[in-house]
């Protein structure tokens, strides 16, 4: 589905020429209040468009013995460091731990946060 419009950047303030990464992006003061009324929205949006729920895993030794161990993390991926701001700000703001796996990749993998996550994110379609 295609939709065209003059009036796009009154919606969006931060398209604009060149790579999302390479320019500012900045919430409008309008669209921080959404995301202060709706914060789990912007999360789920952020992790659908660009983000992944999957499970990880490692091994540790258990009375002597190698184990596998496998645990479900969020993880979401970047370039634009002010898109990583927002996100930081409201998983903060959230109570959702997170960290970065390597930068440009933010990565939620405490047990508490990934089912915070589940509760609110659900199923990437």
């Amino acid at each position: 589905m295609k939709r065209y419009s003059q009036h796009w950047p009154c919606l969006f303030p931060q398209h604009g020429p060149g790579r999302k990464h390479e320019r500012s992006i900045v919430l409008a003061p309008w669209q921080n209040e959404i995301v202060r009324a709706e914060p789990w929205a912007l999360v789920r949006g952020l992790i659908h468009s660009d983000g992944c729920r999957n499970v990880n895993w490692t091994t540790r030794m258990v009375a002597g013995e190698r184990k596998r161990y496998e645990y479900p993390r969020y993880l979401f991926a970047n370039e634009s460091a002010d898109i990583m701001r927002i996100l930081t700000t409201t998983l903060d703001q959230l109570g959702v731990e997170w960290k970065f796996a390597r930068p440009n990749l933010l990565s939620v993998a405490r047990r508490a946060s990934v089912a915070l996550m589940d509760q609110h994110v659900g199923p990437k379609y």
